[in-house]
């Protein structure tokens, strides 16, 4: 019978649901394109076995341990590594137990279907996890993780993936990526240039990764003209490993075209740590606009995720670090913040900037008409706490009257949890079916019109504006 209804996320009603059968089967078995993501580019190196159930599904993922967090159960107890070197729990099957006796607090939730789908699709899995069957369970992946078809570059092509990009530092020394190609292996595995940590004054460590890009690179980083510098020599260093993005994870929008005299003075502050708040946003902004400068030379997109007030919790930040499901989004303004950036450079169609937003009051009233008429602006999808199947249906329709279907860039998972690409993108693949088939039920879309858009949706929109 299997976890999953054949029909899920389709409409109820007969024509438009009938719609959404056919142009799924059409679309289904497109291969993956998966854009921006962060799974780690050493499983495609080493290609060794994941270690355990536990390890696969659960402490890597912070959309499930955030939720049993969320009634109680502490990231110790669930294998959450400690930045602060305390002990935390190594056992994988107490963890799987934990994790099993909690499952029901998924109930509803994308993870839920995330998960349901990989024991599924991935591990040929029947029936539902609970506490009964928790150990069957564990032994039942835990064996398969043993088999040659379940390490990294086999599932890889047995999910179709035909590229995927992971997101590294500016000063990585992308040595995961350079053993993929040294290795001869044919699957397609990018980075892309994710510059926050020298780029943010505020960030821990922002003096020393800058020296550190100045040793990296031999430009004198300590001087204005050398740091842009360097950051052209390490995109240059990261289009070699396939980089066809940067992406940028400001706490805010905001864009400034300085003067660059300016630009230079506040730099100089930024390395003395002297910038207050109001400084180090400035300085921020400015510099996407610099990076947005320089994509024009190099080609590589710009990818702009903001809105995130992250690290809420500042005891789990200190215990745990960074990213461990304590970031909350928070209201962003687009339409003053971007203006800067835009009247710079806005106007070049040879320019690709990629807005991503966990607001949604936004989408209809600011980033829909930007992106309907600046000609360098494309939405992204939805993102994120959004990432669900009424978030992607929200997201078309709040954005479709404005912007069309073609100023946004098709799908993307931005996942860690490996075995969740193909679920994620089967939900919005089923998804953007079910908006489409509405479309044609209620007379707003040309039924012959209907199988392209599905087509680019899933695979055509991705590849043009990541330039795959």
């Amino acid at each position: 019978m299997g976890l999953m209804d054949e029909d899920r996320l389709f409409p109820l009603e007969g024509r438009a649901r009938d719609l959404a059968r056919a142009l799924y089967a059409e679309i289904r078995d497109l291969p993956i394109l998966s854009p921006h993501g962060h799974t780690d580019p050493r499983w495609y190196a080493e290609d060794a076995a994941f270690p355990d159930p536990a390890q696969l599904f659960v402490t890597p993922d912070h959309y499930v341990f955030r939720m049993l967090c969320s009634q109680g159960v502490s990231l110790t107890d669930l294998g959450v590594p400690r930045a602060d070197g305390g002990l935390t729990e190594t056992d994988g099957r107490k963890i799987w137990h934990l994790f099993a006796r909690h499952y029901h607090l998924l109930r509803g939730t994308p993870s839920r279907m995330w998960l349901d789908h990989s024991f599924q699709h991935v591990f040929g899995i029947d029936r539902r996890l609970s506490a009964e069957t928790a150990d069957w369970y564990y032994d039942h992946i835990a064996d398969c993780l043993t088999r040659p078809e379940f390490r990294p570059r086999a599932l890889f092509k047995r999910f179709n993936i035909e590229a995927i990009a992971t997101t590294e530092a500016a000063t990585d020394d992308l040595r995961w990526h350079r053993m993929i190609r040294e290795s001869g292996w044919d699957g397609r595995v990018i980075t892309a240039y994710r510059p926050d940590g020298v780029i943010d004054p505020e960030m821990a460590g922002f003096t020393e990764n800058v020296a550190l890009m100045g040793q990296q690179t031999g430009f004198d980083t300590a001087t204005w003209a050398g740091y842009l510098d360097a950051h052209r020599a390490r995109r240059a260093y990261f289009k070699e490993f396939g980089a066809t993005s940067s992406d940028h994870g400001h706490a805010s929008a905001r864009t400034e075209d300085l003067a660059q005299a300016d630009a230079a003075a506040l730099f100089q502050k930024a390395l003395r740590g002297q910038c207050t708040a109001e400084e180090a946003d400035a300085f921020r902004g400015h510099m996407l606009t610099e990076m947005a400068r320089m994509s024009l030379d190099d080609g590589l997109v710009l990818q702009i995720h903001p809105g995130s007030r992250r690290n809420h919790s500042d005891q789990v930040l200190a215990s745990f670090g960074r990213d461990k499901g304590f970031d909350i989004p928070g209201r962003t303004d687009y339409v003053a913040a971007l203006r800067p950036l835009l009247n710079a450079v806005g106007m070049r169609p040879d320019l690709t900037v990629i807005l991503f937003t966990l607001d949604e009051t936004a989408y209809a009233r600011e980033l829909a008409p930007m992106a309907g008429v600046w000609p360098c602006l494309r939405l992204g999808p939805a993102w994120w706490f959004h990432d669900s199947p009424e978030g992607m249906r929200r997201f078309r329709e709040m954005t479709t009257e404005t912007a069309g279907f073609y100023n946004t860039v098709g799908f993307n998972d931005d996942t860690r949890a490996f075995c969740s690409i193909p679920a994620r993108h089967d939900v919005a693949r089923r998804v953007d079916c079910a908006f489409l088939a509405t479309l044609v039920a209620s007379g707003r879309l040309a039924e012959d019109e209907a199988p392209d858009l599905a087509h680019d949706l899933s695979y055509g929109l991705a590849k043009r504006a990541y330039k795959l």
